[in-house]
């Protein structure tokens, strides 16, 4: 409190802008330089598919093990570790000569993410279980931020550069890496009591992973969350080419792909607040069945105003969601094994994150647009059915317990 009012910033201000600087260097290696890159490269649209894919994949493999090696050896040697490939991983583009090499370096970078993610985010619920939705919401916000003027640096180098792309390329990746070599800097010096540093036995590491991993709270709530992930996956890969289809310009698909991000940055701390006060598994269950019926609506829309709304509307709904079900799971798990609990909720919604454009990319191709969105709004529909099932019947119960005592 002291350092506040002397205007020092707070150990949770600290980490808001150490996660804006990671996420902006692991977003800037991609968007939108790798699939150029990779072209450069000489790889064909299935190759860049493939190493698009790589980091991703790390994402779902790394995310588990990495909470675990959190709540076993701390977080912040786990956030150090993860900032100091973030660091490390930029230089690697500038020595990449083949395709297997930058698919290596993706991998590499991949791992970074999936390691800091689950753990800025179990760093950040040990700040104040009074306020854990909005303290994630503020902390997505940060990264929504860092992850919304990446491409726009990116673009803009690469812009001023055409006539020497691979100069462009070097200027993309330095900026990387200096955005990385800030982010090891930041990562160093979060002072030690602001996250859990304590060490603790395999044993009971192990013990505490295993009670995590069959909570079925957790795997349900983790479920949600990676079904409304699936809807955006979706929702990203396919916007651009059913409205494309409609007849508006590249120009309309930017604003409402930006539209949605800056709904989702601006309002997520306001839902996590929301929840903190009025309760967790309301909204998350709402959230749900509002994302499903934006999603189910939007391949009925063909002019730019509907198109605008309902991009606004499933950003809204995103928030409600993902505001919520991180916190809640922190609520559900053990500060010890907070790690492992977000580790799994990582995991999981990478699988969701990734699984929604190949689905909707099949149902698209045999029956068009309009049905691979309405394909993912079932999906997160019958989610959220389950979720309200589950937790309808959890809250009878509690209710019934409480009624006997």
């Amino acid at each position: 409190m002291r350092d506040n009012r002397l205007g020092h910033p707070s150990p949770f201000q600290f980490l808001c802008v150490t996660g804006l600087l990671a996420i902006f260097s692991a977003t800037i290696s991609k968007s939108p330089v790798l699939p150029l890159f990779a072209a450069h490269l000489g790889a064909t649209p299935a190759g860049v598919g493939l190493v698009a894919a790589i980091s991703a994949f790390a994402g779902v493999v790394f995310s588990v093990p990495a909470g675990l090696l959190a709540d076993r050896f701390g977080k912040k040697r786990l956030l150090v570790v993860a900032a100091l490939i973030f660091a490390l991983a930029p230089w690697g583009y500038l020595l990449v000569a083949t395709l297997w090499q930058l698919a290596l370096v993706r991998f590499a970078h991949g791992f970074a993410t999936a390691i800091f993610v689950p753990v800025a985010m179990a760093m950040v619920s040990t700040f104040s279980a009074r306020e854990r939705g909005e303290k994630m919401g503020w902390f997505s916000t940060a990264t929504l931020l860092g992850r919304f003027l990446a491409p726009m640096t990116g673009a803009a180098i690469l812009g001023a550069l055409a006539l020497d792309p691979a100069r462009g390329f070097q200027m993309v990746y330095l900026v990387c890496a200096i955005a990385g070599g800030l982010t090891l800097l930041l990562a160093m010096s979060l002072p030690t009591g602001s996250a859990d540093s304590q060490t603790q036995a395999w044993s009971e590491t192990f013990r505490r992973f295993k009670v995590v991993a069959l909570h079925r709270a957790i795997l349900l709530t983790s479920l949600v969350e990676a079904a409304i992930l699936f809807g955006y996956g979706a929702f990203e890969t396919f916007l651009p080419l059913h409205v494309l289809a409609q007849g508006h310009t590249a120009y309309e698909i930017g604003l409402l792909l930006a539209a949605q991000v800056i709904t989702l940055a601006f309002t997520k701390p306001f839902m996590g607040r929301f929840s903190d006060r009025h309760g967790r598994r309301p909204q998350i269950a709402v959230g749900a069945l509002f994302g499903s019926l934006c999603l189910g609506l939007l391949g009925m829309a063909t002019t730019f105003l509907p198109l605008l709304c309902l991009s606004i509307a499933f950003g809204l709904g995103l928030a409600i969601v993902t505001s919520a079900t991180a916190s809640h799971i922190a609520d559900l798990s053990h500060g010890q094994a907070r790690g492992s609990a977000m580790g799994i909720l990582g995991s999981i919604m990478d699988i969701g994150h990734t699984t929604g454009p190949i689905v909707a990319g099949f149902v698209a191709a045999s029956w068009g647009y309009a049905n691979a969105f309405r394909s993912a709004a079932l999906v997160l529909l019958l989610v959220a059915a389950i979720f309200l099932l589950v937790e309808g019947r959890k809250r009878k119960e509690e209710d019934s317990a409480g009624g006997g005592d």
